[in-house]
């Protein structure tokens, strides 16, 4: 295992201790890596909506794809409507555990709460996207079951 890999093992062990109670599903490290993969891919194709404000307004007007939320969001109360949101409209979500790694994902210097990753047709992302949502779907299921 090279060095690389050691860190970046470590800093997702680290980032998971200061995940929220309250971040179901929370995205596996390889998740994690497929996630951030595609907002960083449907960001240069300016398929994606930032910051609770954006993505708030996109679920209201029936905005369809992927909103990853960041765990690690102090206070919580500023994202707790999120997924109620999401799952009244039928999209899925997942937590990430790192507000940094969401928002340099999403080419942005600050730290980003949310992010939706917008369904585009004829994306260069596509196959990663739909390996995701795939992914996400069933965490969503398996949190509706076991609830």
């Amino acid at each position: 295992m090279g060095e690389k890999e050691e860190k970046e093992e470590t800093s997702y062990e680290k980032r998971l201790e200061s995940v929220n109670e309250i971040a179901h599903p929370l995205a596996s490290k390889k998740l994690n890596k497929k996630v951030l993969k595609v907002v960083k891919k449907a960001e240069k194709s300016k398929s994606i909506k930032r910051g609770v404000k954006e993505v708030v307004k996109g679920l209201r007007k029936g905005a369809k794809g992927i909103v990853v939320i960041a765990g690690d969001i102090s206070p919580i109360d500023v994202i707790t409507h999120v997924p109620v949101l999401c799952e009244d409209a039928n999209i899925p979500y997942v937590y990430v555990p790192s507000k940094e790694d969401l928002g340099s994902a999403g080419s942005t210097k600050r730290p980003t709460s949310v992010v939706m990753i917008v369904t585009k047709k004829d994306a260069d992302y596509q196959d990663t996207y739909d390996e995701v949502l795939k992914e996400v779907q069933t965490l969503n299921e398996k949190l509706i079951t076991t609830v």
